[in-house]
């Protein structure tokens, strides 16, 4: 079982009208979310938790969480609204403008987090960066890191940062005990201010990297070697989740070979990463090749 813990919301999707103006049409979304939907998709066993709305909003996200096998139990439901983010497409990369004041998901805290019965917590987003749910967050990373893989993806979103001190702080505490860590060579850049993966290396029990490059693959780097595993070729329509389905593609391959736990992730071999990076790609060409977030299926691979 693997446990995704952090944002969902509602990705208002720029769309043309009939008349040539420009609209905006709601989907389910958050970069947690997105790779919980993918592992479901892809018969991953998986659980959800973050703070989900009441909301018509909400409804959306738990229907859509069903809809493709994700346990939403954890999740803690209020009656605050739902975060809304406005994506902007440029030539097919997209930008957010995000409405997340006193929202179900942002203020969640260290009280409404679950027990845990998975073998790993995937962690990420924007759910990162706020409070109070940040810090609770943080505090179940900790509190689980001695007996789950722990993955984390901070998907950094310069414009929503607005205590980059603290973020950083947080991010320095995460990344110590993490097994696993995925980043774009743009969100590395913003943690390291260099293009040098193995960085994340120091002062850490990090036992994988993964490099996300866009278009030229990703690196799979272990203390002791690396490996570069190309991009699947695609007509990319929108980078919408892109790699939040790697990530899925990723852990969903591990878990399949049995590696997914404290002990088998030891062990792995580069080449069992490198192919389950090779997956991870192959999911995420599907992705980009559609409109929004719109993971694939298993039986679509």
């Amino acid at each position: 079982m693997i446990l995704c813990a952090g944002e969902a919301l509602i990705d208002m999707i720029p769309r043309q009208t009939t008349e040539g103006g420009t609209a905006f049409a709601p989907l389910a979304g958050g970069s947690v979310f997105n790779t919980a939907i993918a592992l479901g998709r892809l018969g991953t066993p998986v659980q959800f938790f973050s703070g989900l709305s009441s909301d018509l909003f909400g409804d959306v996200l738990r229907s859509e969480l069903t809809a493709s096998k994700v346990d939403s139990a954890p999740a803690n439901v209020s009656d605050r609204p739902t975060t809304l983010a406005f994506v902007t497409l440029t030539n097919g990369h997209a930008s957010y403008a995000f409405y997340d004041e006193n929202t179900a998901g942002r203020m969640i805290t260290k009280a409404d987090l679950p027990d845990v019965a998975a073998d790993a917590i995937f962690f990420g987003g924007i759910s990162l960066v706020v409070e109070p749910c940040a810090d609770a967050y943080q505090a179940l990373m900790l509190r689980e890191a001695t007996s789950c893989v722990t993955m984390i993806d901070p998907n950094i979103r310069p414009g929503f940062i607005k205590d980059e001190a603290a973020y950083r702080a947080r991010l320095t505490s995460m990344f110590a005990v993490a097994d696993i860590i995925k980043t774009s060579d743009e969100d590395l850049e913003w943690i390291t201010g260099g293009t040098d993966a193995a960085a994340l290396f120091e002062g850490t029990n990090v036992q994988v990297i993964l490099l996300t490059r866009g278009a030229d693959g990703v690196t799979v780097l272990t203390r002791d070697a690396s490996v570069d595993v190309p991009a699947q070729k695609a007509t990319v329509v929108d980078t919408v989740g892109a790699g939040d389905t790697f990530s899925a593609g990723f852990l969903s391959s591990l878990h399949g070979a049995g590696l997914l736990t404290k002990a088998t992730l030891a062990d792995a071999r580069l080449d069992d990463l490198a192919a389950a990076a090779g997956f991870g790609a192959r999911v995420a060409a599907i992705t980009v090749s559609r409109a929004g977030a719109n993971p694939p299926w298993a039986s679509e691979l």
